[in-house]
């Protein structure tokens, strides 16, 4: 018994991986098709491209764990029933729930990889990605340190604390230097708002001139700034839940509530990344009756097409939950985990109609 199961579990674990690296390679095709549209915007050249979908391709791999451990089980263990494997090891004595056994093995193994893949590789890769790309695209000098964002444009140096999602930045200082790179003009501005063609308007402003002699101080309440800054550039530091681990997305909920700040989102996406894993026995289970129940006849073209249309269903009712849960405020771990269960419900029962 223990040979059929290790056939059973390594046959899954290479379709499931074959199918993975072709799911990759489709989806990197895209998004470097994409890419190619800023091709030459500052110096982001093909090797900067090239760069970024190697970094970026840790988190793809990691989300489509799922989506190719169900492609992998249809295509292999279909196979299997088509050559009446299946049917051979339910005549000497196995039992469906055990061919199903080994599947979930196979699946708890792809479960190890995908963990160690997101939780330890993806979260610094993904935030490496968005820093080549959006610097080698404005050509600026960034420096993010824990006293906030720095960027040099000429003789300015711009320090930005708050980075809002909604484009909004808090706590700004301007700091301009002569050509002898001695300070001129300090400026301090509490919010700055993005108004589009390179100009941002500076909120409650203090600020001081400062020469050889004196230093004049004042405060404007408001001003147009002009600077080839732009939001894009700043993106690079707002926290996003595809850049953070398990952990970090814990204790960033936590210093959101501490600080009656809206957490919703990043909680669902904790509750996400926390039943990602799971999701990858669920798929599994959904083939299983596909496979063991499958006709002679239908082959690999029909298959892919099962594997697609259930792939993308699941994929969709799960965002669409998501984000229901978000507009009208439901529980944020009941939407994560509502599809995954639903789903495994119907598989279940499908599996005992086949039993």
């Amino acid at each position: 018994m223990n040979v059929l199961t290790a056939y059973i579990v390594k046959e899954v674990i290479k379709g499931s991986l074959i199918a993975l690296l072709l799911l990759l390679t489709l989806f990197n095709l895209f998004t470097f098709s994409d890419e190619l549209k800023d091709l030459g915007k500052g110096s982001y050249g093909l090797k900067e491209i090239l760069l970024y979908l190697a970094l970026t391709s840790p988190r793809v791999f990691y989300e489509l764990i799922p989506s190719s451990a169900l492609l992998g089980s249809l295509f292999v263990v279909g196979a299997m029933a088509n050559n009446r494997e299946i049917i051979a090891m339910r005549a000497i004595g196995l039992s469906v729930f055990w061919v199903i056994r080994a599947i979930m093995l196979a699946g708890l193994i792809l479960v190890l990889i995908s963990l160690a893949v997101g939780e330890f590789v993806a979260p610094w890769a993904e935030r490496t990605a968005q820093m080549i790309r959006t610097t080698a695209q404005n050509e600026k000098v960034v420096m993010h340190s824990r006293y906030g964002m720095w960027l040099r444009e000429g003789n300015n140096f711009i320090n930005v604390r708050q980075i809002h999602e909604d484009g909004l930045l808090g706590d700004i200082s301007i700091y301009q230097l002569n050509e002898q790179l001695r300070l001129d003009l300090l400026k301090h501005a509490e919010t700055a708002r993005y108004l589009g063609q390179h100009q941002w308007r500076l909120e409650k402003i203090r600020w001081s001139e400062v020469s050889s002699r004196q230093v004049f101080a004042g405060r404007t309440s408001s001003e147009l700034w002009k600077t080839s800054i732009d939001p894009d550039l700043l993106n690079i530091v707002v926290v996003k839940a595809d850049n953070l681990s398990l952990y970090d997305l814990y204790m960033y909920i936590g210093f959101l509530k501490e600080n009656n700040q809206k957490s919703q989102s990043f909680e669902l996406a904790f509750w996400s990344r926390l039943i990602n894993p799971l999701v990858t026995f669920v798929m599994l289970m959904v083939s299983a009756p596909f496979v063991i129940g499958i006709r002679r006849g239908i082959g690999a073209g029909g298959r892919m097409m099962i594997g697609i249309i259930i792939g993308m269903t699941f994929n969709i009712f799960d965002k669409i939950a998501g984000h229901l849960g978000l507009v009208y405020g439901f529980n944020p771990m009941l939407m994560a985990i509502l599809p995954s269960v639903l789903v495994f419900c119907g598989a279940a029962y499908a599996v005992s109609r086949v039993r």
